[in-house]
């Protein structure tokens, strides 16, 4: 039986990471990586080489011939690129149809919410999954929930800091809405089902664990470190505010880091925290099928034993080699449980004018 040749772009990355691990556990696989020339010597790449990933040179702002020859015989391509790149993958997508892909994955691989000016990322993917679908190559756009490894919030005695890209202290409302939680590491794991699931073909699918409230995951970090954590309510008005100003801030130049970063921030805030929109059933609602109905044999990372293993000082973090998280692991504020990044992206405003945008 030959194997599926499977494509990633973004392999490097946390996702790409992810679904990488997940697709070389299962031998049914080829996996290759699609590598701009001048990184095929990164570190990063290397280790996928010695793992047994076969790199493919190309750049996808590179002519479209090229991208075509190098997707030629590939079965699935999966694309895991960055938030200002969703773009880039529209010449892929062509390049895909013309080389006779068989399934084209585009880079959702985010929380569930709707199209249309809720959230700026959603919407330039969504403008990649159109061309897609105008193009009429088979695709599956897998979302996710919200990380396990972005979910808790520090705890005062630091022991959680290792692993942790900010303090992540802000609670969204009042704490109470419910969303869907995914282990990164069972992103990948998912990937592998999926991609080979005639079920899943020109569909949307939600992949996650559990679903809890932020109330909730406090709750049991405390009961697992014996540790109380300080609540740092953020009202519904702010969120607004912020997601009026990071806009504003962005409009001009919307694919600059430093504009968008904070846009996307405030937004998810928005979707998952106040709209409630990162659960099964609005999934459903939108037309999604979910991991727990395809699998219900699948056996998740447990979140409470992931807690455990964060409180244990075990747990791998992520986005920890960055120079970012770095910067702001430095700087977490031992005594105010107000240090967090949102607090230092997001200005302070006492109101806001209303937003079209209301919750369900």
């Amino acid at each position: 039986m030959s194997k599926t040749k499977v494509l990633l772009v973004g392999a490097s990355g946390e996702t790409g990471g992810s679904i990488a691990n997940g697709l070389l556990e299962n031998p049914i696989f080829e996996v290759h990586a699609l590598v701009r020339p001048r990184s095929v010597q990164k570190p990063a790449i290397v280790a996928l080489q010695e793992r047994g990933v076969q790199i493919i040179r190309a750049d996808l702002k590179g002519p479209e011939e090229s991208l075509t020859e190098a997707l030629t015989g590939i079965d699935v391509v999966i694309s895991c690129v960055g938030p200002a790149e969703q773009q880039d993958q529209i010449p892929l997508a062509k390049a895909a149809k013309k080389a006779g892909v068989q399934r084209f994955v585009p880079c959702a691989f985010i929380t569930v919410a709707p199209a249309g000016g809720i959230m700026w990322l959603r919407d330039e993917k969504e403008t990649v999954y159109n061309h897609i679908k105008q193009l009429a190559l088979p695709y599956t756009i897998v979302d996710v929930g919200w990380w396990y490894q972005l979910s808790y919030p520090r705890l005062e005695s630091g022991r959680a800091d290792y692993a942790m890209t900010s303090a992540n202290n802000e609670i969204v409302g009042d704490g109470n809405t419910r969303l869907a939680l995914t282990d990164l590491r069972d992103i990948g794991r998912y990937m592998a089902r999926i991609i080979v699931d005639d079920r899943t073909l020109n569909k949307m699918v939600l992949t996650y664990n559990t679903v809890m409230t932020q109330n909730q995951i406090y709750d049991l970090l405390e009961e697992l470190s014996e540790e109380k954590v300080e609540r740092n309510y953020i009202p519904e008005e702010s969120v607004y505010t912020r997601v009026l100003a990071a806009r504003q801030s962005s409009e001009t130049y919307p694919f600059d880091p430093i504009k968008f970063i904070p846009r996307y921030l405030a937004e998810y805030q928005l979707s998952w925290g106040i709209r409630g929109d990162n659960t099964p059933e609005y999934a459903k609602y939108l037309g999604y099928v979910t991991s727990k109905e395809l699998y219900p044999d699948f056996e998740p990372v447990d979140f409470r034993d992931y807690l455990d293993t964060v409180v244990r000082g075990t747990a791998k973090g992520v986005y920890t080699d960055r120079m970012v998280s770095k910067v702001y692991q430095r700087s977490f504020n031992r005594t105010e449980s107000s240090d967090s990044l949102y607090t230092r992206i997001f200005p302070r405003a006492e109101s806001s004018d209303s937003l079209y945008m209301t919750n369900r």
